[in-house]
């Protein structure tokens, strides 16, 4: 029974690592598409037109180019911090040992992912904020509005870093009475 549910864990474990990978080469596609249009928009106005998922900025990039450049970098930003927290998920799921999961090192991987979850969401908050002041300073909205959904996972990831954290001294423990 114990070695059934041990596989059953390592299956979803794996099916996990997959999705991390999926996630993260989208992610560098993203980032990458992005970086490559607004390079592209640079040389060829007209590309600003369909940016990244039919973007419009255009007539933002017609109006202020270094406002155009901004916003531009809040969306490189943001698609490459997700794609780091990825590639961070990836080491975590790599380094997890079922027969000794509490590690130090997991442990700060994961309050890594943690603190770059609230970096995000702090990027996100500043790139909301100065979309809001471009639609009213010029009429012009600077892409989507991005939700604050990373701060509420922020707060997770690092509550489980901090149950990981307590697992490895328990751990220790457990070592050293044995």
């Amino acid at each position: 029974m114990k070695t059934a549910n041990k596989t059953r864990t390592e299956q979803i474990l794996q099916i996990m690592l997959v999705l991390a990978w999926i996630a993260f080469i989208g992610l560098m596609i993203e980032a990458g598409a992005v970086i490559f249009s607004y390079g592209l928009s640079c040389i060829n106005p007209d590309a600003a037109k369909n940016l990244y998922k039919r973007l419009d900025l255009y007539s933002l990039r017609q109006l202020s180019f270094h406002n155009y450049t901004l916003a531009v970098s809040f969306m490189i930003a943001l698609s490459c911090m997700k794609a780091y927290i990825s590639y961070l998920v990836i080491k975590v799921l790599t380094k997890v040992n079922l027969d000794n999961p509490f590690t130090t090192d997991v442990a700060r991987k994961l309050e890594t992912i943690s603190y770059i979850l609230l970096e995000t969401w702090i990027v996100s908050v500043l790139y909301n904020a100065y979309s809001h002041w471009l639609l009213k300073r010029t009429g012009e909205l600077a892409g989507g509005n991005v939700q604050g959904e990373f701060l509420f996972a922020a707060g997770l990831v690092f509550i489980i870093a901090q149950i990981f954290k307590r697992g490895v001294e328990i751990q220790a423990e457990n070592e050293l009475t044995i």
